[in-house]
């Protein structure tokens, strides 16, 4: 999966970055490496599979599609 990260500098100092098709995921970090890193992991927590997240019913099917 290719994703493209924006990445702007803070007035506090440092790098804000974000994931632009990802809503809400955000984070930050003192230098550009540092931000990606750091974006990464919000990536990886975002895109996790939360168990409750599955709604149970009859007929309800649930597959996995790796991108």
């Amino acid at each position: 999966m290719t994703l493209k990260i924006v990445l702007e500098p803070s007035d506090e100092g440092g790098y804000t970055a974000y994931v632009p098709s990802l809503p809400g995921c955000i984070s930050e970090g003192d230098t550009l490496d540092e931000a990606m890193a750091n974006v990464r992991e919000a990536i990886d927590l975002y895109l996790e599979t939360v168990e409750d997240d599955i709604v149970s019913g009859e007929g309800l099917q649930v597959r996995e599609l790796v991108v």
